[in-house]
């Protein structure tokens, strides 16, 4: 997950680096592309690239190496808190 996270975010800061350069590249469908549109977009993915490098960080083993061990997952049930 922190992987991806370093990923969009490097698709954040190229979005916005091209995007207020040439805003006519990204928004091609547009007559008159504004610049607004491309910073809200990039904040957009910066904002979901922290919290996936959040989540990531919260996760103390990666999802391969839980998938490998052959230990049972600890799940809380409802039914189960009730004794």
């Amino acid at each position: 997950m922190i992987i991806w996270a370093f990923n969009l975010l490097l698709l954040a800061i190229g979005i916005f680096v091209v995007g207020l350069i040439k805003p006519k590249w990204l928004l091609f469908w547009m007559d008159q592309p504004n610049r607004y549109i491309i910073v809200g977009v990039s904040v957009i993915l910066l904002m979901a690239a922290a919290i996936l490098f959040g989540e990531g960080n919260r996760q103390h083993s990666p999802l391969s190496e839980v998938v490998k061990t052959k230990k049972a997952v600890a799940t809380e049930i409802p039914s189960d808190l009730v004794k």
